[in-house]
């Protein structure tokens, strides 16, 4: 039960969170290069256009056959899930429990003291959840940093719930 998050105060949905789910996500990303990329707004359907393309390029080069390689990749993939350090944007979770339209301010409940983020600026926000492969067991179950990267060096940690005001 120390793990489960949930946010609340005002909005229309309650939501649970469990991050020791998330690992399975599409959503995740790789927090070790997260803050040091340059954010690229992207278009869904143009990247999924893209995505088609460069399977088809790949079908006609190397046939349609399944070629080592992809075995490779995947396993790849499971290596970098298991090894990886990895979070979560808040913005879907926070979208899903619809924040009253007087709603101005999130409060992040900690064992180390609440703090308050503006609502805008909450949507950036990023939730951390696992560190080389392992949870956030001793200061987790969730790490929070803003979207910008301010705080990479000194998260919040030992997060516990949050509140819309």
């Amino acid at each position: 039960m120390e793990n489960i998050i949930i946010i609340s105060g005002k909005v229309k949905y309650t939501i649970t969170l469990e991050p020791s789910v998330w690992i399975f996500d599409d959503r995740r990303i790789d927090l070790t290069t997260y803050f040091s990329i340059n954010k690229v707004i992207s278009n869904s359907l143009e990247d999924y256009t893209k995505a088609v393309s460069k399977h088809w390029d790949r079908e006609i080069m190397e046939g349609a056959i399944y070629p080592p390689t992809l075995k490779t990749e995947k396993k790849f993939e499971k290596e970098k899930v298991l090894t990886g350090t990895f979070g979560i944007p808040f913005k879907p979770f926070l979208v899903n429990s619809e924040p009253a339209d007087d709603a101005h301010t999130l409060v992040i409940h900690s064992t180390d003291g609440d703090y308050e983020v503006l609502l805008e600026r909450a949507f950036d926000l990023i939730l951390a959840f696992s560190d080389t492969g392992k949870p956030l067991n001793a200061d987790g179950p969730v790490h929070v940093y803003f979207g910008d990267g301010s705080n990479q060096q000194d998260p919040i940690k030992n997060v516990r719930g949050f509140t819309v005001k």
